[in-house]
């Protein structure tokens, strides 16, 4: 069996929301201040695909699939349990409550507050989030309770698999109840760029190196995955500058339904894993890929489908902002209540 190294939390990524709130700011004034600049990276694009920022997803997205090892499926055929409760939670029911609860604070309870177009690319951006599990973080979530960290691998190795077939028809579907028109081959597309294609760099990466190669190679990558995160950041922002200024609690109303639904989703996969019988060391990140999301494809597919400047990029971007400190509590949360799962092993 391979065995997975996985770093704590380094200086960056536990003060990921600090980094991201100080590329908003600076994306914000930069936008405002140099509107032409952005334009013109606006402006760099073919297919409904922007350059510079298809460049700086790949920078995000390659480092965690070069991590994903297909060889560790076999641990979830070990314990096919955890990873059906996982599965039932991540596909059937987080895209759908995720869309339910956008409609409901930003078509209604929100609704004095925001336009209904705006309403509506809130809403767009917060499927393409509710419909993609967390990839990468929940690495990072899993070393913090002590995770099995092979099975966390396996999971979302095998969730990766899924996304390439479930996530267009999903997100389609979704936007279609939502009455939100996307062109499927736009869809589609962004699934080959940000999904298949750095998958197989990634298998392929891991096929030629060897293990102390691939693991300094992986250490050396992570710096840029968050550059390239925190650029994308600010380049949204910038697109978005004077909307944002001018309505500048956007950014709390689209953020509530994301808070929510990263509490209501753990918390239910982790009371059906303790139901189960499943170990701590399995559940708690079994429940995390449940409460998080995988924030770096749903920010592609986003500009992809609306554009940069789209509500639903904004949405996205947002879901970024508030993910890391939402998760920061529920590993609070994974740690304080161990002993639970202890009395029923």
């Amino acid at each position: 069996m391979a065995k997975i190294n996985i770093s704590p939390l380094g200086f960056f990524e536990r003060y990921l929301s600090v980094w991201v709130a100080l590329s908003i700011a600076l994306g914000v004034g930069l936008g405002h201040f140099m509107p032409s600049l952005f334009q013109t990276i606006a402006g760099l694009e073919f297919a409904n695909v922007n350059f510079v920022v298809a460049v700086l997803i790949w920078v995000m997205i390659y480092p965690m699939m070069v991590s994903v090892d297909f060889t560790n499926f076999k641990e979830v055929a070990k314990k096919p349990k955890p990873f059906a409760i996982s599965f039932v939670i991540t596909w059937l029911i987080m895209p759908f409550s995720m869309t339910a609860l956008g409609i409901l604070f930003l078509q209604h309870i929100f609704a004095p507050f925001i336009a209904e177009a705006d309403a509506k690319q809130y809403i767009a951006g917060l499927i393409l989030l509710g419909g993609a599990p967390c990839t990468a973080m929940v690495f990072v979530w899993s070393r913090l309770v002590s995770g099995n960290a092979n099975y966390t691998l396996a999971q979302v190795s095998l969730n990766d698999v899924i996304m390439i077939f479930a996530y267009a028809p999903i997100v389609a579907f979704l936007l279609g109840v939502a009455e939100i028109s996307v062109p499927w081959n736009t869809l589609i597309l962004s699934i080959l760029l940000y999904v298949l294609i750095p998958m197989l760099g990634g298998y392929f990466t891991r096929k030629k190196l060897s293990a102390p190669k691939l693991d300094s190679l992986l250490l050396h990558l992570k710096p840029y995955s968050i550059i390239g995160l925190l650029a994308t950041v600010v380049l949204l922002f910038a697109f978005q500058a004077n909307v944002l200024l001018e309505k500048p609690t956007a950014i709390a109303m689209v953020a509530v339904p994301i808070i929510l639904q990263s509490f209501l989703m753990f918390g239910l996969a982790y009371w059906w894993m303790r139901k189960a019988r499943i170990p701590h060391n399995i559940a708690a990140p079994a429940a995390f890929i449940s409460g998080s999301n995988f924030f770096e494809l749903a920010v592609a597919v986003a500009i992809s489908l609306f554009g940069l400047n789209s509500g639903a990029a904004f949405a996205t971007v947002v879901g970024v902002l508030v993910e890391v400190p939402a998760m920061l509590w529920l590993v609070s949360i994974a740690n304080k209540t161990k002993h639970y799962f202890d009395a029923n092993s």
